[in-house]
């Protein structure tokens, strides 16, 4: 096994004293030592290959320097590439991402946020589960800081960043309206969370707007327990209906993979059939056959100012909270014609 590296090791080849190194790795460009004698310490360093002790590192600063990400579903593009921005922008403040998915379950949730407590994580970036307002409370009672990202519940006072869901949906289905479409179905997932309520909410004053009725009948709900079964089901009654509709906005970049596919199923074609506008891009669309118009996330915004809040926030826990609400783009291409 080889030697493990130790502070003095380093101070003995540069000459110096332990404290000296200790201050050069541990405060960087703060140490007070001069530049010429710090640049010597680190190259000696590197070229022993010294790891710091993490453990002891944590005892003397009083952070753990892990940051815990619970997304709502791994499984979907968007949560997927969300924890890869968190994970990459968390690196460059010395910070790694210890995550997990709570599937949207409440329970799972629970001990995922219990599990990185106990870790000692310094502080959480979370989209929320459904039915979770008493974990996300007990966060906060416990002065544990968080930033909620994607979903936030307006009732409680916290940090987050999510865009603007009202809009996005409005503007969506104004666009399909202005292609001409006055039967335009809408499938959500069955939740009492705040962003689905707000997008529903968005397409129905779109449709109110151009002076048209909203048919309940053409809002359909999956539930997340039965997603594959539930969006054939709602897609067919859209579809293949005494009235069916001549366009369907999916609310999510999941219902629409398995949407399109019960799409296809069906022998339909997009836009001849059936015109189509699509929450987020995603990887697997870039292989449909007729390009997909999106509403448009910045994923880059979402993810980079969810660390810098928290990483605010673990420095002063006495920061002002910041509620940060992003604007969405709609990129129109030929579904929705």
């Amino acid at each position: 096994m080889a030697k493990k590296i130790l502070l003095k090791d380093i101070a003995k080849k540069a000459n110096v004293s332990v404290a000296t190194v200790s201050y050069v790795l541990s405060k960087g460009s703060d140490s007070g030592i001069s530049p010429k004698v710090s640049e010597k310490i680190k190259k000696i360093a590197k070229a022993l290959n010294y790891r710091p002790n993490q453990i002891a590192k944590s005892l003397q600063s009083g952070k753990s320097y892990t940051i815990g990400l619970i997304v709502a579903d791994i499984s979907n593009p968007f949560f997927a590439n969300i924890a890869r921005i968190i994970e990459d922008e968390a690196k460059k403040h010395n910070y790694t991402v210890v995550f997990g998915s709570s599937d949207e379950n409440e329970t799972k949730s629970s001990d995922l946020i219990t599990f990185l407590v106990n870790r000692q994580v310094d502080g959480f970036i979370i989209a929320p589960a459904e039915n979770t307002q008493e974990q996300i409370k007990s966060l906060k009672k416990q002065n544990i800081p968080f930033v909620l990202i994607d979903r936030y519940f307006p009732e409680i006072d916290t940090n987050y960043v999510a865009i603007n869901n009202h809009k996005a949906t409005f503007d969506a289905t104004k666009k399909l309206l202005a292609s001409g479409h006055n039967a335009i179905g809408l499938i959500a997932y069955e939740s009492e969370l705040h962003h689905m309520k707000e997008r529903i909410r968005g397409y129905r004053e779109a449709i109110e707007n151009k002076g048209l009725e909203t048919h309940d009948n053409y809002i359909k709900k999956v539930k997340f327990s039965n997603l594959v079964d539930d969006i054939n089901a709602k897609v067919d009654e859209l579809l293949i209906s005494e009235n069916p509709v001549s366009a369907i906005l999916y609310t999510t970049n999941t219902l629409a993979i398995h949407g399109l596919k019960r799409i296809d199923a069906l022998k339909l074609k997009v836009p001849k059939d059936v015109s189509v506008i699509v929450f987020d891009a995603a990887e697997a669309f870039d292989f449909y056959y007729c390009p997909l118009t999106y509403v448009k996330q910045p994923l880059m915004e979402i993810g980079k100012n969810a660390v810098t809040i928290l990483l605010d926030q673990i420095a002063n826990p006495n920061h002002e909270l910041s509620k940060m609400t992003l604007e969405t783009t709609l990129v129109n291409r030929e579904s929705s014609n």
